[in-house]
Protein backbone atom coordinates (compact mmCIF):
# COMPACT_ATOMS: atom_id res chain seq x y z
CA UNK A 1 0.00 0.00 0.00
CA UNK A 2 1.40 3.07 -0.66
CA UNK A 3 2.09 6.19 2.31
CA UNK A 4 -0.84 8.55 1.20
CA UNK A 5 -1.08 10.55 4.69
CA UNK A 6 0.95 12.52 7.04
CA UNK A 7 0.27 14.10 10.38
CA UNK A 8 1.91 17.09 12.06
CA UNK A 9 1.57 17.40 15.14
CA UNK A 10 1.74 20.85 16.21
CA UNK A 11 -0.32 21.41 19.51
CA UNK A 12 2.23 22.04 22.00
CA UNK A 13 3.27 24.83 24.22
CA UNK A 14 6.13 25.47 22.65
CA UNK A 15 8.02 26.24 26.08
CA UNK A 16 11.45 26.05 24.63
CA UNK A 17 10.76 29.23 22.50
CA UNK A 18 8.89 31.33 25.57
CA UNK A 19 8.11 34.00 25.92
CA UNK A 20 7.10 34.91 22.05
CA UNK A 21 5.35 31.40 21.83
CA UNK A 22 2.60 32.85 23.90
CA UNK A 23 1.02 34.32 21.31
CA UNK A 24 3.41 33.17 18.05
CA UNK A 25 3.38 29.79 17.36
CA UNK A 26 7.11 28.39 16.72
CA UNK A 27 5.42 26.21 13.53
CA UNK A 28 4.58 30.15 12.07
CA UNK A 29 8.64 31.80 12.72
CA UNK A 30 9.16 33.08 9.75
CA UNK A 31 11.68 32.07 7.53
CA UNK A 32 12.26 33.75 3.72
CA UNK A 33 8.49 35.07 4.11
CA UNK A 34 7.02 31.84 4.90
CA UNK A 35 6.09 30.17 8.14
CA UNK A 36 8.10 27.08 9.02
CA UNK A 37 5.60 24.81 8.94
CA UNK A 38 5.21 25.74 5.43
CA UNK A 39 8.48 23.96 4.72
CA UNK A 40 7.62 21.10 6.25
CA UNK A 41 4.22 20.89 4.40
CA UNK A 42 6.60 21.19 1.15
CA UNK A 43 8.74 18.56 2.10
CA UNK A 44 5.67 15.51 2.50
CA UNK A 45 4.44 17.15 -0.77
CA UNK A 46 7.71 16.37 -2.19
CA UNK A 47 7.94 12.83 -1.16
CA UNK A 48 4.38 11.98 -2.21
CA UNK A 49 1.73 12.93 0.58
CA UNK A 50 -1.50 13.43 -0.61
CA UNK A 51 -3.05 14.19 2.80
CA UNK A 52 -2.16 16.01 5.60
CA UNK A 53 -3.70 16.26 9.02
CA UNK A 54 -2.23 18.89 11.36
CA UNK A 55 -2.69 18.85 15.00
CA UNK A 56 -3.39 22.42 16.48
CA UNK A 57 -4.42 23.53 20.04
CA UNK A 58 -6.78 26.48 20.78
CA UNK A 59 -3.96 29.07 20.60
CA UNK A 60 -2.66 27.56 17.55
CA UNK A 61 -5.49 29.56 14.92
CA UNK A 62 -2.74 31.04 12.96
CA UNK A 63 -1.77 28.10 11.93
CA UNK A 64 -5.22 27.02 9.89
CA UNK A 65 -6.12 30.64 9.20
CA UNK A 66 -2.64 30.35 6.97
CA UNK A 67 -3.27 27.51 5.42
CA UNK A 68 -7.13 28.99 4.49
CA UNK A 69 -7.59 31.33 1.28
CA UNK A 70 -8.10 35.00 2.30
CA UNK A 71 -11.06 36.28 0.05
CA UNK A 72 -10.65 39.75 1.65
CA UNK A 73 -7.26 39.88 0.68
CA UNK A 74 -6.73 38.54 -2.69
CA UNK A 75 -9.75 41.29 -3.74
CA UNK A 76 -7.66 43.47 -2.53
CA UNK A 77 -4.76 42.90 -4.28
CA UNK A 78 -7.07 42.60 -7.86
CA UNK A 79 -8.26 45.72 -6.68
CA UNK A 80 -5.47 47.24 -6.54
CA UNK A 81 -3.85 45.28 -9.89
CA UNK A 82 -0.91 43.69 -7.40
CA UNK A 83 -1.26 40.56 -9.40
CA UNK A 84 2.48 39.86 -8.96
CA UNK A 85 1.66 39.48 -4.87
CA UNK A 86 -1.03 36.84 -5.63
CA UNK A 87 0.79 34.47 -6.66
CA UNK A 88 2.64 34.48 -2.93
CA UNK A 89 -1.05 33.63 -1.61
CA UNK A 90 -0.88 30.37 -3.49
CA UNK A 91 -1.62 27.74 -1.51
CA UNK A 92 0.38 24.04 -0.82
CA UNK A 93 -1.00 21.58 -3.65
CA UNK A 94 -1.94 19.05 -1.12
CA UNK A 95 -5.26 18.59 0.68
CA UNK A 96 -4.93 19.75 4.60
CA UNK A 97 -6.92 18.92 7.42
CA UNK A 98 -6.82 20.02 11.22
CA UNK A 99 -8.18 18.38 14.42
CA UNK A 100 -7.82 20.30 17.87
CA UNK A 101 -6.14 17.95 20.91
CA UNK A 102 -7.44 19.24 24.02
CA UNK A 103 -4.44 19.44 25.78
CA UNK A 104 -0.77 18.51 25.52
CA UNK A 105 0.33 15.11 26.51
CA UNK A 106 2.73 14.17 24.98
CA UNK A 107 3.50 13.10 21.18
CA UNK A 108 1.75 9.81 21.49
CA UNK A 109 -1.34 11.79 22.84
CA UNK A 110 -1.14 13.45 19.66
CA UNK A 111 -1.11 11.02 17.66
CA UNK A 112 -4.31 8.82 18.86
CA UNK A 113 -6.18 12.00 17.74
CA UNK A 114 -5.44 11.31 14.16
CA UNK A 115 -6.59 7.76 14.26
CA UNK A 116 -9.86 8.51 12.59
CA UNK A 117 -7.96 10.04 9.48
CA UNK A 118 -5.19 7.40 9.54
CA UNK A 119 -8.27 4.86 9.05
CA UNK A 120 -5.94 2.03 9.34
CA UNK A 121 -3.05 2.77 6.69
CA UNK A 122 0.40 3.36 6.85
CA UNK A 123 1.39 7.28 7.24
CA UNK A 124 4.07 9.54 8.12
CA UNK A 125 4.98 11.86 10.67
CA UNK A 126 6.69 14.85 10.82
CA UNK A 127 7.69 16.88 13.72
CA UNK A 128 7.82 20.37 12.97
CA UNK A 129 10.48 21.38 15.15
CA UNK A 130 12.70 19.72 12.53
CA UNK A 131 13.04 21.39 9.18
CA UNK A 132 14.85 19.97 6.39
CA UNK A 133 15.81 21.65 3.35
CA UNK A 134 17.68 19.17 1.33
CA UNK A 135 16.29 18.37 -2.44
CA UNK A 136 16.02 14.93 -1.80
CA UNK A 137 14.33 14.56 1.34
CA UNK A 138 14.91 11.69 3.57
CA UNK A 139 11.28 11.66 4.57
CA UNK A 140 10.92 9.73 0.85
CA UNK A 141 13.66 7.03 1.87
CA UNK A 142 11.33 6.17 4.57
CA UNK A 143 8.75 5.51 3.16
CA UNK A 144 11.09 3.26 0.56
CA UNK A 145 11.93 1.23 3.52
CA UNK A 146 8.61 0.72 4.52
CA UNK A 147 7.53 -0.27 1.33
CA UNK A 148 10.21 -2.64 1.08
CA UNK A 149 10.08 -3.89 4.40
CA UNK A 150 6.66 -3.57 5.40
CA UNK A 151 7.80 -2.53 8.64
CA UNK A 152 7.94 0.86 10.41
CA UNK A 153 10.49 3.48 9.69
CA UNK A 154 12.13 5.96 11.59
CA UNK A 155 15.06 8.99 10.70
CA UNK A 156 17.73 9.22 12.82
CA UNK A 157 21.35 11.10 13.06
CA UNK A 158 24.76 10.81 14.82
CA UNK A 159 24.66 12.82 17.77
CA UNK A 160 27.42 14.64 20.11
CA UNK A 161 27.54 11.82 23.14
CA UNK A 162 26.50 15.39 25.32
CA UNK A 163 23.12 15.83 23.61
CA UNK A 164 21.96 12.14 23.61
CA UNK A 165 20.39 12.60 27.19
CA UNK A 166 17.78 14.74 25.08
CA UNK A 167 16.63 12.27 22.38
CA UNK A 168 15.30 9.20 21.55
CA UNK A 169 18.46 7.04 21.29
CA UNK A 170 18.53 3.88 19.38
CA UNK A 171 20.31 0.26 19.98
CA UNK A 172 20.71 -1.21 16.74
CA UNK A 173 21.94 -3.82 14.24
CA UNK A 174 23.92 -2.24 11.24
CA UNK A 175 22.51 -3.54 7.69
CA UNK A 176 23.76 -0.61 5.23
CA UNK A 177 25.53 2.04 6.07
CA UNK A 178 22.39 4.45 6.13
CA UNK A 179 20.42 1.76 7.03
CA UNK A 180 19.64 -0.06 10.47
CA UNK A 181 17.47 -2.49 12.05
CA UNK A 182 16.62 -1.05 15.50
CA UNK A 183 16.71 -3.22 18.32
CA UNK A 184 15.98 -1.30 21.77
CA UNK A 185 15.03 2.30 21.40
CA UNK A 186 15.89 4.28 24.65
CA UNK A 187 13.90 7.53 25.79
CA UNK A 188 16.03 10.61 26.87
CA UNK A 189 18.76 8.49 28.38
CA UNK A 190 20.57 9.90 31.52
CA UNK A 191 23.39 7.65 31.70
CA UNK A 192 25.08 4.78 29.08
CA UNK A 193 23.17 5.58 25.80
CA UNK A 194 23.12 2.40 23.31
CA UNK A 195 24.85 3.96 20.38
CA UNK A 196 24.76 7.98 19.11
CA UNK A 197 22.00 7.33 16.88
CA UNK A 198 19.06 9.84 17.73
CA UNK A 199 16.14 9.78 16.57
CA UNK A 200 14.93 12.68 14.82
CA UNK A 201 11.27 14.49 14.00
CA UNK A 202 10.65 11.70 10.65
CA UNK A 203 8.25 8.32 11.29
CA UNK A 204 6.81 6.24 8.88
CA UNK A 205 4.81 3.80 11.10
CA UNK A 206 2.37 1.29 10.45
CA UNK A 207 -0.86 1.60 11.71
CA UNK A 208 -1.21 -0.58 14.79
CA UNK A 209 0.87 2.09 16.72
CA UNK A 210 -2.50 3.23 17.73
CA UNK A 211 -3.17 -0.12 19.36
CA UNK A 212 -0.04 0.16 21.03
CA UNK A 213 0.08 3.29 22.12
CA UNK A 214 -3.56 2.41 24.26
CA UNK A 215 -1.18 0.14 26.13
CA UNK A 216 1.18 2.02 27.21
CA UNK A 217 1.68 4.13 30.55
CA UNK A 218 2.36 7.55 30.77
CA UNK A 219 5.62 8.87 32.12
CA UNK A 220 6.68 10.50 35.11
CA UNK A 221 5.43 14.11 33.01
CA UNK A 222 2.08 12.53 32.92
CA UNK A 223 2.75 12.13 29.01
CA UNK A 224 2.32 9.26 26.45
CA UNK A 225 5.91 8.93 24.36
CA UNK A 226 5.70 7.28 21.06
CA UNK A 227 9.24 6.22 22.26
CA UNK A 228 7.36 3.82 24.38
CA UNK A 229 5.27 2.32 21.60
CA UNK A 230 7.62 2.23 19.31
CA UNK A 231 9.99 0.00 22.19
CA UNK A 232 6.56 -2.34 22.82
CA UNK A 233 6.45 -2.33 19.03
CA UNK A 234 9.66 -4.17 18.69
CA UNK A 235 8.26 -6.95 20.65
CA UNK A 236 6.38 -8.63 17.68
CA UNK A 237 6.83 -5.71 14.91
CA UNK A 238 10.69 -5.18 13.22
CA UNK A 239 11.45 -1.40 12.55
CA UNK A 240 14.47 0.50 10.81
CA UNK A 241 15.94 3.34 11.13
CA UNK A 242 17.16 5.62 8.14
CA UNK A 243 20.35 7.76 9.16
CA UNK A 244 19.47 11.26 7.29
CA UNK A 245 22.47 12.44 5.61
CA UNK A 246 21.12 16.19 5.05
CA UNK A 247 21.51 18.93 7.26
CA UNK A 248 18.48 19.02 9.94
CA UNK A 249 17.66 22.26 11.69
CA UNK A 250 15.74 22.53 14.85
CA UNK A 251 13.82 25.40 15.38
CA UNK A 252 12.96 24.83 18.61
CA UNK A 253 16.44 26.33 20.04
CA UNK A 254 16.94 29.96 19.32
CA UNK A 255 20.47 28.66 17.96
CA UNK A 256 18.70 26.29 15.67
CA UNK A 257 16.42 28.86 14.04
CA UNK A 258 19.12 31.37 13.78
CA UNK A 259 21.10 29.11 11.72
CA UNK A 260 18.12 28.17 9.01
CA UNK A 261 17.69 31.44 8.76
CA UNK A 262 21.34 32.50 7.92
CA UNK A 263 21.36 29.19 5.47
CA UNK A 264 18.46 30.05 3.93
CA UNK A 265 19.99 33.83 2.61
CA UNK A 266 23.11 32.56 2.27
CA UNK A 267 21.28 29.86 -0.50
CA UNK A 268 19.66 32.96 -1.93
CA UNK A 269 22.83 34.59 -2.65
CA UNK A 270 24.27 31.19 -4.13
CA UNK A 271 22.42 31.51 -6.60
Amino acid sequence: MNIKKAVIPAAGYGTRNLPITKVIPKEMFPIKGKPAIHYVVEEAIASGIEEILIIVSRNKNTIVDYFDRSLELEGFLKEKKKHHLLKKLKLPSVHIQFVRQPYANGLGGALLTAEPFINGEPFAVLLPDDVFIEKEHGLKQLMSHYQKYQASAIGVKHVKKELLKHYGVIKESKLKEDLFKVIDIVEKPQTAPPSQLAVIGRYVLHPDIFSILKKVELDHNGELQLTDALKLMLQHRSCYAHKFSGKRYDIGTEKGYIKLVKRMNKLDKDY
